[in-house]
């Protein structure tokens, strides 16, 4: 096997091949990042290679182009704050970072970045834009405090949606909030053509079907999760995983003082962002978590916090029911006694 590693750039890359052996068999610089030029690059090396990129500005356009040009066996993203090796060379240019790629991807210590696919990318970034767009319209609705709003848990309900559409608002906001809301029906539109297809796609996933029996992970959340943890086997524990999808927080420990800080900000910002989701309609749909959320608003957490908190108790559960192979359950499984003396109690 042989290995390129490519510092991809806005007009241009650089692209530098090793073989099994460390020793450079190729280098090019490819302007204009055209399919046929990188197509063109891997076809002179006449053997397949592995190609890793880091994780900047854009890196889907390239990591999708690369997935489908001849002579590329596997495209690897890595984590660029973690390969340090390169923020740290004090002689830092393109030839010498497409080298350096190569090199960790030669020997195995690419710090690599899951990449989802192509559908639950387009969604998750849909998602976002109708996020900003509800943003937005709450903006609009909270400058009229005098507004008797309908009693709806959901503002983007059809009840809610139809209160909208016939508020009485001054010009410009009326204006605004119809365009807004114009905005926000196409985006649901695409988004709900999406989920159709990754739903689709991902009938036969065997882990996001079991991941759809735990409250508030559904057929769009289901595939999100089981593609990010991918095998859960390479989680030793549940903390792990936890630490992984960035639903705990950073830990100062000084002359035996121990202060907790911010969420970890390193992590799998799709894992987290799906937990987190999922952790907004379990508290409406599950008595459990919707207990288990009201108990952390009790003790004094912020919304944001007590949500963060049941996120990562949905992390373990999901760690556990993945780890053991079973459906989640509202009551934990009774084990069996092994002996008379195991049916004794106090």
């Amino acid at each position: 096997m042989i290995y390129t590693g490519i510092d991809y750039h806005k007009r241009y890359s650089v692209a530098c091949t090793l073989d099994a052996q460390g020793q450079k068999l190729h280098e090019a610089r490819i302007d204009g990042n055209a399919s046929t030029a990188f197509a063109a690059y891997f076809k002179k090396l006449g053997t397949p290679s592995e190609v890793v990129i880091e994780a900047c500005w854009n890196w889907g356009v390239l990591y999708d182009l690369l997935e489908d040009t001849a002579g590329v066996a596997k495209v690897v993203l890595s984590h660029p704050a973690k390969n340090r090796i390169i923020a740290d060379a004090q002689i830092k240019n393109d030839r010498i970072d497409a080298k350096a790629l190569a090199t960790l991807l030669r020997g195995d210590f690419v710090a690599k970045v899951h990449v989802p696919s192509r559908d639950v990318r387009q969604r998750l970034w849909l998602a976002r834009l109708r996020t900003m767009i509800r943003n937005r319209i709450h903006c609009v609705i909270d400058r009229h405090p005098q507004l008797e709003r309908p009693a709806v848990k959901d503002i983007f309900s059809n009840q809610g949606k139809a209160w909208m559409k016939r508020a009485p608002l001054p010009t410009a906001d009326r204006t605004l909030l119809d365009d807004d809301l114009a905005l926000h029906a196409l985006l649901q539109t695409q988004i709900d053509a999406l989920e159709k297809t990754i739903v689709a796609d991902n009938a036969a996933n065997r882990l996001a079907v079991r991941l759809q029996t735990l409250p508030g992970v559904g057929k769009i959340l289901a595939p999100v999760v089981a593609l990010e943890i991918d095998q859960v086997k390479r989680f030793k524990t549940a903390d792990k995983l936890c630490a992984y999808a960035g639903l705990v927080p950073t830990t100062h420990a000084s002359g035996g003082k121990i202060a907790p800080g911010r969420m970890l900000p390193f992590c799998n910002r799709w894992l987290k962002w799906a937990f987190i989701e999922a952790a907004w309609v379990a508290v409406g749909c599950s008595d459990y978590f919707g207990s288990f959320y009201r108990k952390q608003r009790l003790r004094g957490k912020g919304a944001n916090d007590a949500i963060t908190i049941v996120a990562r108790r949905m992390a373990k559960i999901a760690w556990k029911m993945l780890t053991e192979e079973r459906d989640y359950s509202p009551h934990a499984p009774v084990a069996k006694p092994t002996s008379p003396a195991a049916l004794i109690t106090d």
